[in-house]
């Protein structure tokens, strides 16, 4: 065994969630209500601040992390997959010592640098050149050091041009090049990323998946969360899946992502999402179908899938297009598909009011397996709203066209259409030239 560069030994981490609070308009009106109510803001004060153990399962106490232990070799890489608030992001911040756990330990051997969130750790009024310094320093680094990184940090940003220009001004994409510049090549030997494949055009996410490829072969130490299973899948040699907040496998990466898949897909989709009036328009809800309209996620490969979305419409839009972006399980894209292709006059201009739009994914096409599919409704430069992925899986019942085979197994690909028709004739008796 080699040496230990992380150890996690029964980390759990307990938040306290909502009060309702009484809404001022003005801070003398906030002021009269601790005069008027003393008693009252001491109790919510203290309820706040201080935790009865006996009292873990109450309404207002949710457990982020429970019990959570694992060892990490030094230069391996390790992905951590699990649904959103399954406990993912509030783990790497206790490892970049962000926030601390209510219970365990956490020991960490070596310099370690997170990419937690876009442009965490810049400081918005400093320019990307000053930023760089004030990273590398904080990793312990030397002025010498950092310097002969610079120029290949800002060139594989891109950000050559704003190099000097207070970070505020940074767009979101901006931002998260120069974070993960800084973040690869000032050489920490523990890395953490959290979902920076989330973020950005398709070329950066090829840039980052190869560098992350030369951090891990240079011997470093990577924990990587992402719901991409394909760049988990490449870049990771174990895994780990979480559920809220527990470790439900650990593992060979392949062995995690199947399990992990397995249980995302064993319940009904049917999704409502909160509303968020500052979007001008929104996804609402989201359903899968069967051919018969029941709502199901396995699906006879040789019927049609249902997709039905419903969205808000606030305020006249002009543009924007509502997509699905269907991948396999391990993240490749299989197709992307928008209602401006069908309709593109009549979805130029929509007009306030709730839609809904229903997809088919023919029959016979897909392979069978596991699939994941994204919404997102954009226009050039600007994502109004995204959702996902979903996951649903095509089975086959066994039939003429049965794929199964002698041992069960599925046919290698994606897909398995039988729109694909072979001809064969006799052409000669075989016994000489004809």
């Amino acid at each position: 065994m080699g040496d230990i560069a992380i150890r996690v030994e029964n980390i759990s981490k307990r938040y306290r969630i909502g009060l309702k609070e009484q809404a001022h308009d003005t801070f003398m009106g906030a002021l009269a209500d601790l005069v008027r109510q003393p008693l009252k803001n001491l109790k919510n004060l203290r309820r706040l601040t201080s935790f009865d153990d006996n009292s873990d399962d109450s309404d207002d106490v949710i457990w982020a992390l429970r019990d959570v232990s694992f060892e990490m070799e030094v230069g391996e890489v390790l992905g951590v997959v699990g649904k959103n608030g399954a406990g993912k992001s509030t783990l790497l911040k206790i490892l970049s010592k962000i926030t601390g756990p209510t219970y365990g330990r956490a020991s960490i051997r070596g310099r370690i640098a997170a990419l937690l969130e876009v442009g965490t750790g810049f400081h918005p009024e400093l320019t990307g050149r000053e930023n760089i310094y004030l990273n590398g320093s904080i990793l312990g680094m030397t002025k010498r050091e950092i310097d002969l990184k610079f120029d290949e940090i800002v060139s594989f940003a891109e950000v050559e041009k704003f190099i000097d220009t207070p970070v505020k001004r940074y767009s979101s994409g901006m931002r998260v090049r120069l974070a993960f510049a800084v973040a690869a090549h000032l050489e920490p030997e523990i890395l953490l990323v959290d979902e920076v494949l989330a973020v950005g055009d398709v070329a950066f996410q090829r840039k980052c998946l190869g560098k992350m490829d030369d951090v891990s072969s240079e011997g470093r130490t990577v924990i990587f969360v992402s719901h991409n299973m394909g760049a988990v899948s490449r870049l990771c040699h174990r895994g780990i899946f979480f559920d809220e907040g527990r470790v439900m496998a650990v593992g060979p990466i392949d062995t995690v992502i199947e399990q992990y898949t397995s249980h995302v897909l064993d319940k009904t989709q049917d999704y409502a999402f909160t509303p968020d009036p500052a979007k001008p328009i929104q996804f609402t809800r989201f359903q899968i179908l069967n051919e018969k309209g029941e709502v199901s996620t396995y699906i006879d490969r040789l019927e049609d899938t249902v997709f039905e979305l419903e969205y808000i419409v606030r305020r006249k839009i002009d543009g924007a297009a509502v997509r699905i972006m269907l991948d396999g399980i391990d993240g490749t894209l299989i197709c992307r598909s928008a209602d401006m292709d069908w309709a593109p006059g009549h979805y130029i201009v929509r007009e306030p009011g709730i839609y809904r739009s229903r997809v088919v994914l023919p029959g016979k096409i897909l392979n069978t397996g596991a699939f994941q599919l994204r919404l997102i409704i954009n226009k050039i430069g600007v994502v109004y709203d995204r959702q996902g992925p979903f996951y649903f899986d095509l089975s086959d019942k066994g039939t003429f066209f049965s794929l199964g085979g002698p041992r069960g197994k599925a046919r290698p690909g994606l897909m398995a259409p039988e729109i694909v028709k072979w001809e064969t004739a006799k052409v000669g008796n075989g016994r000489g030239d004809n």
